[in-house]
């Protein structure tokens, strides 16, 4: 097997050798993708040079079957940060224009802000003096030279749009799909069902030439059931997927007939992330996420998001004997019939990411019971953050702690709930995962609350699975403590100070 770098390192001799090494560079240029992508690169970049690796060229020996008309439609799945839409969505998209201005280009993703930075990408390259010097005939139109959209003298352009946006009117001879949906969404069944429902009924008809146009996709898988997904069960593209680890022996066919092999085990780009690094990120994101986003391998759902084995037990007496912060969590209700939601407080002690729950408070209330309840257990623990779900009652709850002479009871930080309830659980799990989540051995609420956590979302109740992401998310986004050596010692030696503990101030 002969590597890319070496045939590059050929190309570069031949045009040394040459008795015009520029015009031979230039004409390279217009023939060779993967050396225009070296080229432009810098440009987007801030003036860095590209890091080339194999996974890149297979990619383009993937592009180049779509512009011979080898293959219509593509998929590449692989981790995020790896250059996959800078390849396709902007290098890419501006080689084209330079081989034929008349095409037409849609690019599709998940936001137009995303959207709108790969097309400055795409113009900034097409800018450049040395692109007009190498394609004289690819000029932008002062007619229609809007970013997001922009036409070539030629008829060809580049439009950009969402997936909630608008193709009416508007067609493309190649249509590419970056990013589709954004991970923090891959969880809303409602999110994915919009993406693949737009992908079946809007965007096919949108090619100019329903036999010869051709789509591309570029994503990370999400989840199973995500658009790549469904364009897998579908069959009839070709599938180029780039898992962060190699789970197989492969042999993958990169430009210029060459192979690279790849052996069970080996790591997509070395250089770039290791083996140390993919390992951390595994267990920062859980092993669910991470087998999605990295080994393009999702999880099917399969009723429980959390697992038994990964909480983690405590005596009762360890939580209090330990630095920290009393943090309380409340999702609250305002009804107290027999069929409404629950109003649940969880009381948690918080020394850096660990989380020891001391007490699960559970009850249907009215909102004047409901407030004497919050006033009474932020009394009672000491608490020292009080974070209450800003939405329903607990909104009106906010604003009479605020205003209200409550003196035992800290001023209540508003959680806005963001996404529904699978995709906040899912944005914690990491943390459970590592063992972050601590339950006292023997209490009296342990039952009832496993019960629903590990049946979630297939338990009848979520109220205290509500409370418990809402606590989890708080400690997640704070920023990490800083232990000092007094720290420590405070933490050895609690009962030399007073109270027998010490607070930090994180």
């Amino acid at each position: 097997m002969v590597h890319n770098a070496d045939m590059i390192g050929r190309l570069v001799k031949l045009i040394e050798q040459a008795d015009d090494p520029q015009a031979l560079y230039e004409e390279l240029l217009k023939r060779d993708f993967g050396l225009f992508m070296r080229k432009a690169f810098p440009a987007i970049a801030g003036g860095a040079d590209l890091t080339w690796n194999w996974h890149l060229d297979a990619i383009c020996y993937q592009l180049n079957r779509v512009e011979s008309a080898d293959i219509r439609r593509l998929l590449v799945t692989l981790p995020p940060r790896n250059l996959k839409s800078i390849t396709i969505s902007v290098a890419w998209v501006a080689w084209m224009l330079g081989q034929d201005p008349s095409l037409n280009f849609v690019c599709v993703s998940y936001s137009g802000e995303l959207g709108g930075k790969l097309a400055r990408q795409c113009r900034t390259i097409m800018e450049q003096t040395w692109y007009r010097r190498i394609f004289p005939g690819t000029v932008i139109s002062a007619k229609r030279s809007a970013t997001h959209d922009f036409e070539t003298t030629a008829g060809g352009g580049r439009h950009t749009t969402s997936i909630s946006g608008t193709l009416t009117g508007r067609g493309g001879d190649i249509i590419i799909i970056d990013d589709p949906i954004k991970p923090d969404d891959a969880l809303s069944e409602t999110t994915r069902e919009n993406v693949n429902d737009w992908y079946r009924t809007t965007l096919s008809s949108r090619l100019n030439d329903k036999a010869n146009g051709a789509i591309i996709c570029v994503m990370q898988r999400l989840h199973a059931y995500d658009l790549a997904g469904l364009i897998v069960e579908d069959g009839g593209w070709e599938h180029l997927n780039l898992p962060a680890i190699a789970t197989e022996d492969e042999s993958v066919p990169l430009t210029y007939g060459q192979l690279w092999t790849r052996k069970e085990g080996d790591i997509l780009h070395p250089e770039r992330e290791s083996l140390e690094t993919l390992t951390d990120l595994k267990g920062q994101m859980g092993s669910a996420v991470f087998s999605a986003q990295y080994q393009q391998d999702p999880v099917p759902p399969h009723g429980n998001m959390v697992e038994p084995e990964w909480l983690q037990n405590y005596f009762a007496p360890l939580a209090q004997s330990l630095p920290g912060q009393i943090i309380q969590s409340w999702d609250t209700a305002s009804k107290d019939g027999i069929n409404s939601d629950w109003s649940v407080c969880i009381t948690a002690h918080v020394k850096g990411r660990d989380v020891y729950i001391l007490d699960v408070y559970r009850k249907r209330l009215t909102f004047p019971e409901l407030k004497k309840q919050v006033i009474r257990l932020a009394e009672f623990h000491k608490v020292q953050v009080l974070l209450i779900e800003d939405a329903a009652s607990g909104t009106q709850l906010i604003q009479e702690l605020r205003h209200g002479n409550n003196s035992g009871v800290p001023r209540p930080m508003p959680q806005k709930p963001e996404g529904d309830k699978v995709t906040r659980l899912a944005g914690v799990t990491a943390m459970i995962e590592v063992g972050q989540l601590h339950l006292p051995e023997q209490a009296s609420w342990r039952a009832d609350f496993e019960l629903e956590l590990l049946g979630f979302p297939s338990a009848k109740y979520d109220d205290q699975v509500d409370a418990l992401s809402q606590l989890l998310n708080w400690v997640r986004k704070r920023p990490a403590p800083i232990r000092t050596d007094t720290d420590v010692s405070k933490m050895l030696f609690g009962q030399l100070f007073e109270g027998g503990g010490y607070e930090t101030s994180f």
